[in-house]
């Protein structure tokens, strides 16, 4: 673990699954934090728990779809726990539909969640993390922002517009003591994955019996097996310390060799 004492991470969708996991990780790692997710009762316990490790933790219901939301999350945690000198953009959503049936709104929601929400909290952040000639900002992309996933063409387009950015973002702050990186996750063992392998729609467009498909989805992997949350956090933890300060605009896959194929 790294020791990120009187320093402050913005963690979204840190209700649950990887976010969850990595809040409570930097938590443990002496950082204070603010978080955000669209469900309180399951972000009040992550705050519960990570203020356990003696840190101060803000929590608040925010959706990074929307720029005044975002704002004024921003400018409650700067009040709480300080401005941010960590970011990790992970708050995202996922769908199942074919593009012949993709509708519009559906479409838009899972640009501006996954996409546009990294958009606005880097924009935010990277003004004073420029002053201080330090910060980290973590992009959660996918193994499908790099290798497309059929029928889930929004979600794909916004994990490889996500690592666009990352790299965009990389080359503006590379000489402010900023880096930014993507990591990308293949299968993770999270409730999004499982609901997504269970969904209706899924199963009838990949014809995978229900009994099977997870069975199916984790066979795919080479080490035949779903990472866990606690993996990616490790990675964002190593990737926030200045042992990681020349690893910049890179998307790394952590995937149980998910990739080779």
């Amino acid at each position: 673990m790294s020791d990120f004492t009187n320093k402050t991470a913005i963690v979204t969708g840190a209700s649950r699954g990887i976010g969850r996991a990595i809040a409570l990780r930097l938590a443990q790692s002496g950082a204070n934090l603010a978080i955000c997710a669209r469900s309180w009762q399951a972000l009040s316990d992550v705050k519960s728990e990570a203020e356990t490790f003696g840190i101060k933790c803000f929590a608040q219901i925010a959706d990074v779809s929307s720029e005044p939301a975002v704002v004024e999350f921003l400018q409650a945690a700067i009040k709480e726990v300080g401005e941010a000198d960590i970011l990790v953009n992970n708050a995202g959503i996922y769908v199942t539909e074919p593009i012949a049936e993709h509708p519009l709104r559906v479409w838009q929601a899972v640009i501006d969640t996954n996409l546009t929400g990294p958009f606005l909290m880097s924009r935010a952040v990277i003004p004073s993390m420029s002053k201080k000639n330090w910060g980290r900002i973590i992009n959660i992309s996918s193994i499908s922002g790099k290798v497309a996933e059929i029928y889930g063409s929004a979600y794909s387009a916004s994990k490889f517009g996500l690592i666009g950015l990352t790299q965009a973002l990389a080359l503006e702050t590379a000489k402010f003591g900023i880096t930014v990186n993507a990591i990308c996750p293949g299968w993770v063992s999270t409730d999004m994955t499982f609901n997504q392998l269970k969904d209706d729609e899924y199963l009838a467009l990949t014809n995978i019996d229900e009994a099977d498909s997870v069975d199916v989805a984790r066979l795919s992997v080479p080490q035949m097996r779903f990472i866990d949350p606690e993996e990616v956090a490790d990675l964002v933890d190593y990737l926030c310390s200045e042992k990681a300060k020349g690893i910049h605009g890179q998307a790394l896959n952590i995937c149980g060799g998910l990739s080779l194929h």
